[in-house]
């Protein structure tokens, strides 16, 4: 079975981009400064609300890869040990390059792509007229198609969820966390025009995503092979 691991990394809107009704929907709960600024972090989880702005995608047997990133110029480069391949884009070509990859794979490999990167990405492609290729929310309880390692890893959510940082220490794996950069940094770093560091963080958090899936699919993994 060919599989592939890959997790995106997405920018929310400015509150202030949206037309007053609609910021008035998604601040109408929000009587604090606080809780305003709260609104302003959580654009970012949503295709209605924010943009692709990086996607990695890693084979978790080879260790080779693609990052599709967005930049404000074209560039194509490889990483220093040659195995993954960095390609910039507007986010229409990073979507459409996506989902010519994403069909050549039986399964594909995620942490808590189920409720965040696939329907994301669906949403945000037919958002910007873009038809995805295949079905990125299949059967839930079939691992052989979409291995979500969060649901995986709390038994369909039957015990406590927590973070990828969290799993990674705990496994003894090098945390993607590790080097400062948090999903939170995306705004600061692509206004900052730093679009090598949000293409290298969405590289560090696939390559943990595939060794927590080996450390999975090694001790935990009883589906019939």
């Amino acid at each position: 079975m060919s599989h592939i691991v890959f997790d995106i990394e997405t920018l929310g809107a400015p509150l202030e981009s949206f037309d007053e009704t609609s910021q008035h929907y998604l601040t109408k709960f929000a009587d604090t400064e606080e809780k305003i600024e709260e609104v302003r972090r959580n654009l970012n989880l949503h295709a209605l609300t924010a943009q692709v702005i990086a996607i990695s995608l890693l084979n978790p047997d080879s260790s080779m890869g693609k990052v599709l990133f967005q930049s404000d110029k074209k560039e194509e480069f490889m990483s220093e040990d040659g195995l993954v391949q960095f390609k910039s884009g507007s986010e229409q070509d990073i979507l459409e390059e996506f989902w010519k990859l994403i069909t050549s794979y039986n399964q594909f490999i995620t942490f808590n792509g189920r409720a965040f990167d696939c329907p994301f990405l669906m949403i945000r492609s037919a958002l910007i007229g873009i038809r995805p290729t295949r079905n990125l929310m299949p059967y839930r309880y079939d691992a052989q198609i979409h291995c979500d390692l969060l649901e995986q890893l709390t038994f369909y959510n039957t015990t406590r969820k927590f973070n990828l940082d969290f799993f990674c220490k705990s496994f003894g794996i090098e945390s993607p966390k590790n080097g400062g950069i948090t999903g939170l940094d995306m705004r600061e770093l692509f206004e900052a025009k730093r679009f090598h560091d949000i293409a290298e963080y969405c590289l560090g958090d696939t390559k943990a995503t595939a060794e927590l899936y080996r450390r999975w699919n090694n001790f935990l993994n009883f589906s019939e092979k």
